[in-house]
């Protein structure tokens, strides 16, 4: 047997033994936190954001809870619940987050794996939420806050209505405005069922400039609303907004958004509320916005990238500024007014402006 040939053969094998040997020690050894979200040093974070943190092995359970791990603002400690789940620990705060402050989180050497090995040192980063301490400003809607209806290609009314307010079509014609008994008059026309004027851009000047001035009004309100930054709160609900009391503030959701039971909104009569809304607004029937506290539906804007569609006999307050269309169905009505960048289908609602 040649000597010199097993020397590298047995060296492989010893290397190969010490590599699994490291590698099991990796897993036995001291735990780590290899992540955490929101991250360091991060601004902008949604103020109902849960805090998620993973460690570098599984964990005691036992031991990842309220005394191991900490969410602090300043001296005062956030209350909440801790959940863990493989190797990842959930924080829910009792309350959302203060806008625009900064909070440090803390996971202290109590932290175990299974093995009853605890962090080295304390793991601690801080990150600073979205929103502002004073009032959101409200959505300059220019020119198209004269009018409690502005569509572009139609408004369509399938049975009788009572609307309060005008009602403004542009670059559509008058033959694009069905359903609503017209009488014409220089500049405008009336209908039994609008306490208010009706302008079409085909109509006699300064209709049409006007007209032209209030949907450019339009579209920026839209795009102004859509372009705030920072939310304070984010994906609320996952899109289900039924049951929630939604404080003043900018909300943000990148899926559709459903009301499908009552929703309250609470604040003081100056207080804001924007919600975007990255897909389709669906209100389902016979519901309802409760308003509280002195909330107007004059500072409540629906920023809609889809539908905004609103269910029989269901009780919408606010501001729709809807991209695509909005609908509302049988017997609904609503305090506000419906900005659409197409079309405003309505059957026998009650619209008033606010």
């Amino acid at each position: 047997m040649n000597f010199f040939k097993i020397i590298p053969v047995l060296l492989f094998v010893t290397a190969l033994s010490c590599k699994k040997s490291d590698s099991n020690n990796s897993t036995t050894g001291n735990p780590t936190v290899t992540s955490t979200y929101p991250n360091n040093n991060v601004t902008g974070v949604a103020r109902n954001q849960p805090i998620e943190f993973t460690f570098s092995q599984a964990m005691d359970s036992s031991t990842i809870n309220n005394s191991t791990f900490t969410l602090m603002l300043d001296s005062t400690n956030i209350p909440g619940t801790v959940t863990y789940s493989g190797t990842t620990a959930v924080f829910t705060p009792s309350a959302v987050l203060s806008a625009d402050s900064t909070y440090t989180a803390t996971i202290t050497t109590g932290a175990k794996n299974l093995a009853g090995m605890g962090l080295v040192k304390n793991s601690v980063w801080s990150f600073t939420t979205g929103g502002s301490v004073s009032t959101l400003a409200v959505v300059n809607l220019g020119e198209a806050g004269n009018y409690v209806i502005v569509a572009k290609t139609a408004i369509t009314n399938i049975s009788t209505s009572v609307i309060t307010g005008n009602l403004g079509l542009s670059p559509a014609a008058t033959s694009y405005i069905t359903g609503l008994p017209l009488t014409n008059a220089t500049g405008y026309a009336t209908s039994a069922q609008v306490t208010g004027n009706i302008y079409a851009a085909d109509m006699a000047a300064p209709t049409p400039i006007n007209l032209t001035t209030a949907v450019n009004n339009m579209d920026s309100a839209y795009t102004d609303a859509a372009g705030r930054p920072t939310p304070d709160f984010s994906e609320l609900g996952t899109g289900n907004l039924g049951g929630l009391t939604l404080v003043p503030g900018l909300y943000k959701w990148t899926s559709n958004v459903t009301i499908p039971t009552n929703v309250t909104i609470a604040g003081g009569p100056n207080d804001v509320w924007i919600f975007q809304i990255s897909g389709n607004l669906t209100m389902s029937s016979a519901k309802s916005i409760i308003l509280s506290g002195g909330a107007r539906a004059s500072n409540i804007f629906w920023q809609v990238a889809g539908q905004a569609t609103l269910g029989t006999t269901s009780q919408f307050d606010g501001i729709i500024l809807s991209m695509t269309g909005i609908t509302l169905q049988t017997g609904a009505s609503m305090n506000g007014r419906a900005l659409a960048q197409t079309a405003v289908i309505l059957d026998a609602n009650t619209i008033t402006a606010p």
